[in-house]
């Protein structure tokens, strides 16, 4: 092996596609490519998507999921793994006992339920398995407000101070750190809220007007995995991935992609 490739930071992303190529393993894959990063994957579902909606998912069979799996984490030096579209319990227990078997590291959990456009990704009987196995395996989960809500049966938090309160019972369910994200609050600023052993630190950064959001939340949490395989520290992550995908939402505008919310611009800093 040469000194190159012993360098190379590897990322690994599970997730859906979408056809689109907007949002989950699409969007995931140009994330790290983005930012330096060589990215495989495990598809966990299929999906008929387009910037209008989903008009279909086609589940992939556990396991086949774990013969993935089996064959990145046998070969692959992965350094961070991002987790995102798994529709129903069986991928889910399929994801998690693969993470154990190989003892994966650097777990940024996404827990994909519903499509920018409305359309639901997850199955209500999946949450709670959701919530069992994956929330305790993982380095960072980053939650949007309507997620956090569902995870912990609440009503969606309103103000900073509910906020906050989420994120430490979400805290309390076994990840090693939480991030709620606000982009789904209102006012001037999105405030994204990191808890984890060390306390709370919030994320502030203006909030772009632009209807090309499809894919925002797998682009954050593939870039914080990004910065994670390249070795950085949580925060440090975090905050990098915050300013990417601030670039990439107010330089969106320049992409004509389809008729309804189309996708953020991740490679704002290499097109004219």
């Amino acid at each position: 092996m040469t000194d190159a490739a012993a360098q190379s930071a590897i990322a690994v992303t599970i997730a859906g596609s979408d056809s689109g190529g907007g949002a989950g393993i699409q969007a995931d894959i140009k994330t790290f490519s983005a930012l330096g990063v060589y990215g495989a994957s495990v598809i966990t579902a299929l999906t008929a998507q387009n910037t209008l909606g989903v008009t279909g998912i086609h589940d992939v069979p556990p396991a086949f999921i774990t013969q993935q799996i089996e064959a990145v984490y046998s070969d692959l030096d992965v350094a961070a793994t991002k987790i995102g579209m798994l529709s129903r319990p069986e991928a889910i227990l399929a994801v998690a006992s693969g993470l154990d078997r190989h003892q994966v590291a650097n777990v940024v959990l996404d827990p994909v339920m519903v499509a920018a456009s409305g359309d639901r990704l997850l199955v209500a009987e999946a949450i709670a398995t959701l919530r069992a196995e994956l929330l305790p395996r993982a380095r960072l989960i980053t939650p949007n407000l309507p997620e956090a809500a569902a995870l912990l049966d609440e009503p969606q938090a309103t103000s900073l101070e509910e906020v906050r309160a989420q994120a430490e019972r979400l805290l309390a369910l076994g990840p090693k750190a939480v991030l709620v994200k606000g982009g789904h609050s209102e006012g001037p600023e999105s405030v994204d809220v990191l808890m984890d052993a060390d306390g709370v630190h919030e994320f502030r950064g203006p909030r772009i007007n632009t209807q090309n959001t499809h894919g925002t939340g797998c682009t954050l949490s593939s870039a914080i995995a990004a910065g994670l395989a390249k070795g950085e520290d949580l925060r440090t992550s975090v905050q990098a991935a915050k300013h990417y995908l601030s670039r990439a939402l107010a330089r969106s505008d320049e992409l004509h992609i389809g008729h309804g919310h189309g996708p953020v611009h991740h490679f704002h800093a290499f097109w004219s």
